[in-house]
């Protein structure tokens, strides 16, 4: 049964927080966006109702601090998840904003981060822990297709079948090799060095997704305009929603040419001018 009164406190919250964020950031969004955000924020709260009137700890902060890369450099790992605690068992929640089928498909993926975090629960925090799991809250197509014709009886049908909800193996065993491999990480990052797959890599599709890397991975990457291997991705698609970034990208190739040729004038003048005088 849908709690009304509760959904128009989330409505209430949800405006006031967004005004906040718009004066804070300066962006607003277009209503139908809005409306969609909105909506997302209803229909999880319908699903994971269950779920989130148990928690007991929420956005819990945990910090792994004074870690040291192969190369000696400090560093700490920090994560936020949500606790419920019930009945001489504690379980660890962490939300991520992917698709659920994604997230089962790559399990290995979630498994390593959040074991590190149970380490942390575990081995600094002194307290017990039983399980660990996923929330994906990124809807699944049918759902969306469902909302996009407002059948209501479909939605409550597609809402019925979504689990977001994904339990996730808890080892402890690999807890020292993961934060070897944070380690690692920053290494690459502070040393700069950043090796770009492969255009065929980005052409692959990802398990459990309809996606290529290239969509899954590459288009959430600030850097991506300039990785030659995300260009060379873009320029031989034939995408129709490529065109506009194959555009964006001859004119900035351009553009860089035409920089390289003013620069190579200048310094031939300035050498003339050195020689002269």
């Amino acid at each position: 049964m849908i709690d009304f009164n509760m959904e128009a406190e989330i409505t209430r919250m949800f405006e006031e927080n967004y005004e906040l964020m718009r004066l804070e950031g300066g962006h607003a969004l277009s209503a139908d966006v809005k409306n969609a955000a909105l909506q997302q924020v209803l229909l999880y709260w319908r699903k994971m109702q269950h779920i989130a009137e148990k928690v007991t700890d929420t956005e819990v902060r945990l910090n792994l601090p004074e870690q040291i890369t192969p190369s000696g450099r400090k560093y700490g790992i920090e994560g936020v998840v949500d606790i419920i605690c019930e009945h001489d068992t504690t379980v660890m929640y962490d939300i991520k904003t992917h698709d659920a089928e994604y997230v089962r498909a790559n399990t290995s993926e979630y498994e390593k981060q959040l074991n590190v975090y149970a380490y942390i629960w575990q081995g600094l925090r002194k307290k017990q822990l039983d399980e660990t799991a996923i929330i994906a809250t990124s809807y699944p197509e049918s759902l969306k297709d469902a909302i996009i014709t407002n059948d209501e009886k479909l939605i409550i049908k597609e809402l019925e079948d979504w689990n977001p909800l994904i339990d996730i193996p808890f080892n402890q065993q690999d807890v020292e090799a993961t934060i070897q491999d944070f380690g690692e990480v920053v290494d690459a990052i502070e040393s700069r060095v950043f090796q770009a797959p492969d255009v065929d890599k980005l052409k692959q599709l990802l398990p459990g997704n309809k996606n290529t890397f290239a969509v899954q991975v590459c288009r959430n990457c600030d850097a991506r305009f300039s990785c030659s291997a995300y260009r060379d991705y873009i320029t031989s698609s034939s995408s129709k929603s490529d065109s506009m970034l194959k555009r964006f990208l001859n004119d900035f190739e351009r553009d860089l040419e035409n920089e390289d040729w003013r620069v190579s004038n200048l310094e031939v003048t300035l050498s003339v001018d050195e020689e002269e005088n």
